[in-house]
């Protein structure tokens, strides 16, 4: 009974950092760069959805910080699988610094499989074109 209480003492002591970890760790975050200056994307308002049969539900919006970031776009809920996508609206931070924009907005869908992983999508934008990839 003593060596048993003695690893499940053990045990959660070891799961504490994982779980500690997975509590302050937002699961979603974006970063927007804007390639023709060469500098972070300030004030992009991002929203993030959920696809729901043939249609999207909104889960969070934000705005990047001016390190061109948001660093917690996924909602106070439980991270779960399925088909989401982010929108940079792009016209507005292109309007903004009164630049015309061929994309004033900019879909990215993604499709999470693994919960126990972060996401990252960054955005290169440019006035005529844009490229993502899923970061790390």
């Amino acid at each position: 009974m003593k060596k048993r209480l003695t690893a499940l003492a053990l045990a959660a002591l070891l799961a504490i950092p994982a779980v500690t970890f997975a509590a302050s760790k937002n699961p979603l975050s974006v970063h927007v760069l804007n390639q023709q200056t060469g500098l972070p994307a300030a004030e992009v308002e991002v929203m993030l959805e959920q696809k729901q049969g043939e249609s999207w539900k909104v889960l969070n919006s934000a705005s990047t910080d001016q390190q061109g970031r948001i660093n917690a776009l996924w909602p106070a809920r439980p991270f779960a699988a399925g088909d989401y996508r982010v929108i940079f609206k792009t016209g507005h931070y292109f309007a903004a610094h009164q630049q015309q924009s061929f994309f004033p907005e900019i879909p990215v869908e993604f499709h999470i499989t693994d919960t126990t992983t972060p996401y990252h999508i960054p955005l290169l934008l440019s006035q005529y074109g844009y490229s993502t990839y899923r970061g790390s």
